[in-house]
């Protein structure tokens, strides 16, 4: 065990803040990309990989389904992460002085009515966290950053406004992966089961592997078609479904998924998370 969790992002990013929350007792491990975070997890320098898979505000954001089945890694857990936008400066700079705030693109317009009151104007940088680094290695106090505490922590810069963005329920879904499943565990708020499958090239194909859940009572929180290697007629789905794959009826819907598909891939069966609505 080297009781580490992989990371995509600088340290400071919101999917550090989600390792902190999430896993406080292990240490977060910043990584270049989605992949490397998988990587990570499979050559043994992690234990767990962090990734973030959807945001209330932007929809998708990690192609898990992309990602997951050939990265040989199992969901264990789930997460769902508030997104707090702070405006960070150098200690000592005032308010009225700054003329720019650098962040991510998906952030800046978030935060659009505080930026125009105070006429600050919103600069694109790759990353949240690498904004606020690059504000502190620049030392200029008419330039801010906007992203997480955590990244003001690290960098050591002030918090000059907390949670100003235009909307308050900003929440990203993380899914934790390990390299080995764990299908023992039943968690308070109940399971999910995750899963990929394609559709066998039959009529109403789609609508007959779902019957199954349908009739056996079995919810699906999610459900989403995705091109297989650039081709039209090849679709495969990524579900999330509430429920154990032990639980009758969640067996039930499962074997008769299995009629009218191929290829059918669990990825994960975690608890599921307190959802924050």
């Amino acid at each position: 065990m080297t009781n580490r969790i992989a990371f995509q992002g600088e340290p400071g990013a919101y999917s550090h803040q989600a390792c902190r929350q999430a896993r406080p007792e292990m240490e977060a491990l910043p990584c270049r990309t989605f992949e490397d975070a998988i990587d990570a997890v499979n050559s043994g320098d992690a234990d767990m990989a962090m990734l973030p898979v959807e945001n209330t505000t932007y929809g998708r954001v990690a192609d898990i389904h992309r990602l997951l089945p050939h990265s040989g890694l199992h969901i264990i857990d789930e997460a769902f992460v508030r997104v707090h936008i702070n405006l960070l400066t150098v200690p000592g700079a005032r308010l009225e002085d700054i003329k720019e705030a650098h962040s991510h693109l998906v952030l800046l317009p978030q935060c659009a009515g505080f930026l125009k009151k105070h006429g600050i104007t919103g600069r694109v940088s790759s990353d949240n966290a690498r904004a606020a680094r690059e504000v502190a290695e620049r030392g200029d106090p008419t330039v801010a950053a906007l992203a997480s505490e955590l990244a003001g922590e690290i960098y050591g810069l002030d918090v000059m406004a907390r949670h100003i963005e235009d909307h308050g329920n900003n929440t990203t879904r993380f899914l934790l992966m390990s390299r080995e499943p764990d299908y023992s565990r039943r968690g308070d708020q109940g399971m999910m089961t995750s899963f990929v499958f394609q559709v066998r090239n039959i009529p109403a194909a789609l609508y007959k592997a779902m019957g199954g859940f349908a009739t056996n009572g079995v919810n699906m929180t999610k459900l989403e078609s995705y091109m297989v290697d650039g081709s039209f007629t090849a679709t495969q789905f990524y579900a999330d479904i509430e429920g154990h794959p032990d639980d009758a009826n969640v067996k039930l819907a499962l074997d008769e998924l299995g009629y009218f598909t191929t290829n059918t891939e669990i990825l994960g069966v975690y608890p599921a998370a307190q959802r924050h609505h």
